[in-house]
């Protein structure tokens, strides 16, 4: 029987998420997260892969807006849920879902697709590059301590019930949105995410708690949600502070809550995931070796209106130079562009004939569009290719950012 493919109806929607949860190994998501994504899924852009009544593939999209260099929010699509039954690999189902997402993607008129992928490999053929990083601490706070910045203990600190607290946290993190790159605009729903606390998922911690940092009239100007796991052994308690979040708008109001989180009785360790590669706290703790700092890739891009993309953001110092783009999977983008930018925020890009400066694939220009990968290592790695001397290093230092490019949460 011929496979099927079609927009999802919304009383598919179970039978369509069985499948995802079988093509991630089987583990059924507890019941509080299998509603919040039911609640979130965009019914007209998710798309399934059907063998007579059996859906075998599936892949959404959320509506997003990303923020840019410059601080532009860019409309994005959020690529999700992508799956194919074990049953069905390698005859194609994967690609057509990819070659269907991104003809609605660009018909739609988002200029980006954004995603994180459960296995690297998978993606970079269709053209997504590695744009962000994220990184982990796993401090060891009876050897570290923290060096706080004058005016810290003039924050007052407040717990605060976390739905209760939920519109001021998100007044925070609204205004954080367009300083750095890669973070998505909440749309309505997504401020749910971040208050997912299941008692099944706990492993052993206690409920969501939230702190707030507060100036003396009140007004909030940081957060962090945490949890506490308790931890005995025969000399003594071990417990853990695991951070959810923590956002804060001025470095005071960010030292005030990382040493909040660090004198938590009875705990030794604070345990941070998803925080950005640049995170000021790695200027405040006396031992960064001993907070055992790590890395992995978190965001990963494809531009999907190439002049669009590229005039939407800003960049760092002003450039004229033509790119050579290759560009297989979406041949529209593929060609010679002229690429002007005065460094005070306005570019323009369009198809030319003349020479090309440098050579590059759409999964090259994904991973340097948020300024935190450099077209220098791009090009160091032979994946960037100069073919006018000196004009990787002018490209690299205008599309490079100041502050590194994070994804604070997934979709």
């Amino acid at each position: 029987m011929a496979l099927e493919m079609r927009v999802l109806q919304a009383d598919e929607w179970d039978v369509w998420y069985d499948q995802l949860e079988l093509a991630f190994g089987g583990v059924a998501d507890l019941p509080q997260e299998r509603k919040l994504y039911r609640e979130l899924t965009e019914t007209e852009r998710s798309l399934g892969v059907w063998d007579g009544e059996t859906c075998v593939g599936s892949a959404g999209a959320f509506s997003f807006r990303l923020s840019v260099p410059g601080g532009a929010l860019v409309p994005a699509a959020g690529v999700t849920m992508v799956g194919v039954s074990p049953t069905h690999r390698r005859r194609g189902v994967l690609s057509s879902l990819m070659r269907r997402q991104l003809d609605d993607i660009r018909s739609g008129g988002e200029p980006l697709a954004v995603l994180t992928a459960s296995d690297p490999a998978i993606y970079g053929r269709f053209g997504y590059g590695t744009a962000t990083y994220a990184l982990a601490l796993d401090i060891d706070t009876t050897r570290v301590a923290l060096s706080v910045p004058p005016g810290t203990d003039e924050v007052r600190l407040r717990l605060a019930d976390p739905e209760q607290a939920l519109a001021a946290c998100e007044r925070v993190y609204a205004a954080l949105v367009p300083r750095r790159p890669g973070m998505p605009a909440r749309q309505p729903g997504w401020e749910r995410l971040a208050l997912l606390d299941p008692p099944g998922g706990r492993d052993g911690r206690s409920p969501l708690q939230c702190v707030l940092a507060e100036r003396e009239d009140g007004e909030v100007v940081g957060y962090a949600r945490y949890r506490v796991k308790p931890d005995w052994e025969p000399s003594g308690s071990e417990g853990k502070v695991d951070v959810v979040d923590l956002d804060a708008l001025d470095p005071v109001a960010g030292a005030a809550l990382w040493r909040y989180l660090f004198g938590i009785d009875l705990t030794w360790t604070v345990r941070a995931h998803r925080r950005p590669v640049d995170d000021p706290v790695l200027h405040l703790v006396s031992d960064v070796r001993r907070s055992k700092p790590s890395t992995r890739d978190s965001l990963y891009v494809r531009l999907v209106d190439l002049p669009a993309a590229l005039e939407a953001r800003a960049y760092g110092a002003p450039l004229d130079l033509v790119l050579e783009v290759e560009d297989a999977f979406c041949p529209w983008n593929e060609g010679r562009w002229r690429l002007v930018a005065d460094g005070k925020g306005g570019a323009a890009c369009t198809r030319t004939e003349e020479a090309a400066d440098l050579r590059l694939s759409a999964r090259e220009l994904g991973s340097a569009y948020l300024g935190g990968i450099t077209l220098t290592s791009l090009a160091a790695a032979g994946r960037v290719h100069e073919l006018r001397p000196g004009a990787v290093t002018e490209a690299s230092r205008s599309f490079a950012g100041d502050v590194a490019p994070w994804l604070p949460h997934g979709f």
